[in-house]
């Protein structure tokens, strides 16, 4: 099963928060529904920067770990070497989602006619 590490900040990338999840997706959209959770309304946790795929548990949490040990400085380097404009990643995680899984319906009916 996937597992993710990723660093999600708000608008003005006052906070960086590192965090982890089985379902990017479904973490993504607790962040918008609940913005005020965790901090007030001009410092909403909106914006996925940054994230990582990985296969095992053991990984995510050693990972985890790492980053929730780096600096604010180490943090920010980390995102700009693969996001240098901070853009939102969410859309395209998100279509690259919804992608994967109409390959996946278009695979099984071309599987049963081999």
């Amino acid at each position: 099963m996937k597992k993710f590490v990723y660093i999600v900040t708000d608008r003005n990338r006052v906070n960086l928060h590192v965090g982890i999840s089985s379902d990017l997706s479904k973490t993504l959209s607790f962040y918008k529904q609940m913005p005020n959770l965790f901090f007030d309304q001009t410092q909403q946790l909106t914006r996925l920067v940054y994230f990582e795929e990985l296969k095992t548990e053991e990984q995510v949490l050693n990972r985890f770990k790492l980053l929730s040990r780096f600096t604010r400085i180490q943090k920010e380097r980390l995102v700009r070497s693969c996001n240098p404009d901070w853009i939102d990643l969410t859309p395209g995680y998100q279509f690259e989602k919804s992608q994967q899984h109409l390959l996946n319906q278009i695979a099984l009916p071309l599987n049963i006619l081999s």
